[in-house]
């Protein structure tokens, strides 16, 4: 990778050390681009007008999606964000009472809310697989959670927080194996890792725009296994996912749109799909090799030279790295190095409330790297950020 050159098509690099990619990437020159040129075209010709006139563009989005997570085109569904596309997708299952969830420690808060929503309605079981040594998830005692009761088998590939990279394809043999649903939650790992739905074996997949992708905040989408489609039903409809067939009858969308709505930020998709194949050209292998290194280099950095606890788990780690600076609440850190150009983010025990509870944590700082980011300049601005303000005190 050109370093010196990404980080010239990204603006944010020359106002911050930008260390929260897990909240938002910093958007590169064309995805910014081909959103304002959108919107300018909306002003000067009709929102519909210029939806039509962009329609080959648009659709290309959708081929874009599935040559970046090995997916066919029609198995991808344009959403406003990744929990919509996790929602939409676990409301299509069809539950019944008895039914059991099988889910992680590490599981995100969105999405444990709604397997306890569930719970009330129909009374289906909650089952949490512990995790291992590590911190990830215990393979052999997900294996023996897995009966006929078990309707589906729900993870977080990574966690918001902890560096933990979970075993989606292992989980995924053991879907395939027992012949569970799969719903992996890819919100970090998309744009990060390397991704390929044949190889983890998920029947669905949600991830977002914003993160690792350095898409536009408001766009998401939704994988949907192609085999699997018959078996899900939306909740919501509308006139673009079915068809009003007579006064008494409606037909579903033979492909994954059928969890789309007709409205969407047209300028927004179209920033997506730039930022999907500036991630392309740049190749996942190489993008989650730098990240990797760059997540290693700053937990080394930060426990060995800043002498801070880090509080990542897992055999396999990302570019999430969490830390907590003693005496002071991470709240309190998170401002002093906004203060100083530093963006971090916050990670609260209640987003990850069974992990947190498992590992006594409170509050910690996150810092999150992509491949644009460097130790000369980021984790140099970082570090001395860290000092200055532990020297005030």
């Amino acid at each position: 990778m050109d370093i010196e050159l990404l980080r010239k098509q990204t603006p944010g690099c020359r106002k911050v050390a930008h260390l929260n990619n897990a909240g938002a990437g910093l958007m590169p020159d064309p995805v910014i681009a081909a959103q304002i040129d959108h919107l300018r075209r909306e002003s000067e010709i009709g929102g519909y007008e210029a939806k039509a006139e962009a329609l080959p563009r648009i659709e290309a989005v959708y081929d874009s999606i599935a040559r970046l997570i090995g997916a066919k085109r029609q198995e991808i569904a344009l959403v406003e964000n990744a929990t919509v596309a996790w929602v939409s997708a676990f409301n299509a299952v069809p539950f019944a009472a008895g039914d059991r969830i099988v889910t992680g420690e590490a599981e995100y808060a969105s999405n444990y809310l709604n397997f306890l929503r569930l719970k009330e309605r129909l009374a289906i079981e909650v089952l949490v697989a512990p995790s291992d040594a590590q911190g990830q998830i215990d393979l052999e005692a997900m294996e023996r959670l897995l009966d006929e009761r078990v309707r589906l088998i729900a993870i977080t590939h990574i966690p918001t927080n902890g560096g933990l990279v979970n075993p989606a394809a292992e989980v995924g043999k053991l879907a395939r194996k027992h012949g569970i649903l799969y719903l992996l939650d890819a919100c970090q790992s998309t744009g990060q890792l390397a991704l390929d739905v044949e190889a983890i074996g998920c029947d669905m997949l949600s991830a977002t725009g914003r993160k690792y992708l350095r898409g536009p905040r408001g766009t998401g989408f939704l994988y949907v296994r192609e085999s699997v489609l018959d078996q899900l039903v939306p909740l919501n409809l509308d006139l673009h996912s079915a068809s009003w067939t007579g006064p008494n009858s409606y037909k579903l969308r033979p492909d994954a749109r059928r969890f789309e709505n007709w409205e969407f930020n047209e300028a927004a998709v179209l920033g997506l799909g730039a930022a999907v194949d500036y991630a392309l050209a740049l190749g996942g292998e190489a993008i989650e090799q730098r990240v990797r290194w760059l997540g290693r280099r700053l937990r080394f950095i930060l426990s060995e030279y800043a002498k801070l606890p880090i509080h990542d788990i897992g055999e396999s780690q990302c570019g999430i790295v969490t830390f907590s600076v003693p005496d002071r609440s991470a709240g309190e850190v998170q401002e002093d190095l906004r203060r100083h150009s530093v963006n971090v983010s916050v990670s609260d025990p209640a987003s990850t409330l069974l992990d947190a509870q498992r590992r006594g944590l409170s509050e910690i700082v996150r810092a999150s790297v992509h491949y644009y980011n460097t130790e000369e300049e980021d984790f140099a601005r970082l570090t001395e950020a860290l000092w200055k303000t532990r020297r005030q005190d």
